[in-house]
């Protein structure tokens, strides 16, 4: 397994995807996304029953965006992840995206191993929020 260099995912990326995205400003799902608009990202909320989170059209799933994200970051349970991973693999190239990202004690290593398999760069179990402001606030 290749170490992901973080800092270059979150220079070169402009666009994140957040599945399980909320409204509920309490929750991280929620505050995670606010700060990386707030840091010039554009986000694309994921959350079938939203239809719109901050001030963004919000989608029932990845595969309704049309639009490829540079960061599909996943705010669901890791009994979930490779579920998404899958949902991931069989978008088209148009739309797939670079980098799988799952927040603090989201892990699935079979998810892990399944997107490297297919080049896709996973970064497991780290908050991008911290990791943004650590590396590059």
């Amino acid at each position: 397994m290749e170490i992901p260099d973080i800092a270059e995912i979150l220079r070169t990326s402009r666009k994140i995807a957040f599945v399980g995205c909320s409204r509920d400003p309490a929750k991280d799902a929620h505050t995670v996304p606010a700060y990386m608009q707030a840091q010039g990202y554009r986000i694309i909320p994921v959350n079938p029953s939203a239809s719109e989170i901050l001030g963004e059209k919000c989608y029932p799933s990845l595969s309704a965006l049309g639009e490829r994200p540079d960061i599909v970051d996943i705010f669901r349970p890791s009994n979930e992840v490779m579920g998404i991973v899958k949902e991931i693999l069989r978008l088209t190239e148009e739309v797939k995206p670079s980098v799988i990202w799952t927040q603090l004690g989201i892990e699935d290593d079979e998810a892990r191993k399944l997107a490297e398999h297919n080049s896709i760069v996973f970064v497991e179990n780290k908050c991008i929020m911290v990791e943004h402001r650590k590396l590059l606030g």
